[in-house]
């Protein structure tokens, strides 16, 4: 497809309705408000595969493309019919005046320049991820237009990114809580999404994005993506060998038991994920993995116990004294995990998973004074699991005496899907424009007047939320902590200056980042960010 047709309906006539003689529209792309409480910032990301996706690749092969000059067709009739498929495909749904679109294909590469903040940046709700204006004086109307295909590209990404990091600092706390490190969390965030995503393009924008913070996932696509996008090489993500509910149907529930044999018998090294509740549970818990146990045990690598079904937090901590657990009731019940003789009465139901593997497998107690179970045994749940949820299980498994790295979480699409681009209020707005006009000082003087205009817009039925920023903007890092801070009205000079960086100039990358480089300029990040 015609990627100029990649846009709302709308904005077909925009080009006609700017004011006459207008040369120039430099707009903004913003989060405006998070609706997560407690976010106040997005993490950037997503930037570079659009430019290469989209204003380069699609651009270039269904809209300037015509033909390779190596084929021994003549160029200029290649050209000449190439052009006029472009210009049929497009009047095909659209009647308007297609000069400006002849205009912008005999022009041969999209005029735009885009500056944008380095993906991996922490950025404050209000500050703008990405500024973007025309370059030739013929295409002020080409940087709006591109709105739609832009912001439909990269709220996601941001938006998904922004959720995984969340998840990441939720879970470094805990780890280093309750085990004093966080070399595990890199894998405690599995990415369980692409079956519950709204297309494939949106299982790896949102599946790329949450490897920048963690390395399991189950969106192999995502993988091949940043290599192709972001030139990723190494450990980009990984998952292991799992079953499903049909591997343990066809297995048949009255030889569950011996379909967990054969399984360790089929992987007798590594990690190996069961799902664990086709039936009951409870009875995998406390019936089958003791008389597994010593096969357990004898395994190059770790049984993981997958749940699948139920409330996420009462099935990993136990419904015993499942009240809110806080800092201060902990403090106020120094006891509250050391009740040992009453909880062995308790029910499977009222243990939770993790305290049933302790009862069979046992472990250590680190030097934290937290349990962490025997490293041949483990669990994994991934059916709706929020932060919230994360949060919850990870609290009532410290209040409980055990490690929060006593379970990795499955992130799915419950977390990744429930979104939306009002998630983060993400908006392209025009703050700026340039009218030129003939201004002749004398008789044959072919000399022209430019006009600068700061354009704003303030609804007065707004909250304040929808107020754009106005003129030439500029990101400064704050003088006073890793924060930025937005310039609004600047000089040409000044507009040049700060953290926003030519990515995109005149259908060329400019600047290639890796997602190593994207990877640790966030947990540099986040490091001055929990330091500050």
């Amino acid at each position: 497809m015609n990627p100029l047709l990649l846009t709302d309906f709308y904005k077909v006539h925009h080009n006609k309705m700017y004011p006459e003689g207008m040369t120039k529209l430099y707009s903004n792309f913003t989060p405006r408000k998070s609706r997560l409480p407690g976010i106040d910032h997005v993490v950037v990301f997503g930037i570079q595969h659009f430019i290469l996706e989209y204003l380069i690749k699609k651009f270039n092969k269904d809209f300037f493309f015509w033909g390779d000059p190596q084929e021994p067709y003549d160029r200029q009739e290649r050209a000449e019919w190439r052009k006029a498929n472009v210009i049929e495909e497009y009047q095909r749904h659209i009647q308007v005046d297609t000069k400006h679109i002849e205009a912008l294909w005999d022009l041969g590469y999209l005029p735009i320049h885009i500056k944008a903040l380095p993906e991996g940046t922490i950025c404050p709700i209000g500050i703008p991820v990405l500024t973007i204006t025309n370059t030739h004086p013929d295409f002020g109307w080409l940087t709006n237009y591109l709105e739609t295909l832009l912001s439909c590209c990269l709220w996601q990404p941001i938006t998904s990114a922004t959720i995984a990091y969340e998840y990441k600092k939720l879970l470094t706390k805990y780890a280093i809580e309750t085990t004093g490190s966080d070399e595990f969390v890199q894998w405690q965030g599995h990415d369980f999404s692409m079956r519950g995503m709204s297309s494939v393009e949106s299982a790896i924008l949102s599946g790329m994005a949450h490897l920048v913070s963690f390395t399991g996932t189950d969106t192999i696509p995502a993988i091949y993506q940043l290599e192709e996008s972001y030139d990723a090489s190494g450990l980009i993500g990984a998952s292991v060998p799992a079953t499903e509910h049909s591997v343990m149907c066809m297995g048949q529930k009255e030889e569950e038991i011996e379909t967990f044999g054969r399984l360790l018998e089929l992987y007798p090294t590594g990690i190996l994920s069961v799902v664990s509740d086709t039936w009951d549970l409870w009875k995998v818990c406390t019936e089958f993995l003791p008389i597994l146990k010593e096969n357990i045990l004898k395994r190059g690598g770790k049984l993981v116990i997958r749940p699948d079904s139920g409330d996420p937090v009462d099935i990993i901590c136990g419904t015993f004294e499942r009240e809110e657990v806080t800092d201060s009731l902990i403090a106020k019940t120094p006891g509250l995990f050391s009740r040992t003789e009453e909880r062995a009465k308790n029910s499977p139901q009222e243990k939770g998973v993790i305290e049933l593997l302790w009862d069979t497998f046992g472990g250590k107690i680190n030097e934290h004074g937290y349990k962490e179970l025997d490293p041949h045994i483990g669990a994994i749940y991934g059916d709706s699991i929020t932060l919230e949820r994360a949060r919850a299980i990870c609290e009532r498994l410290k209040a409980k005496g055990f490690a929060s790295t006593n379970i990795v979480f499955g992130v799915g699409s419950y977390t990744y899907q429930y979104n939306t681009r009002d998630t983060f209020g993400f908006a392209m707005k025009a703050t700026y424009g340039e009218i030129t006009s003939p201004k002749p000082k004398f008789p044959g003087d072919d000399g022209v007047e430019v006009e600068e205009r700061e354009i704003f817009k303030a609804p007065v039925t707004d909250s304040g939320e929808k107020k754009s920023a106005r003129g030439l903007l500029a990101v400064h890092k704050a003088l006073n902590g890793p924060s930025l801070h937005l310039l609004q009205g600047c000089n040409a000079a000044a507009e040049q200056t700060g953290e926003l960086q030519t990515v995109f100039l005149d259908g060329k990358l400019t600047k290639r980042q890796t997602l190593d480089e994207i990877r640790e300029r966030l947990k540099i990040n986040t490091f001055v960010e929990e330091k500050v």
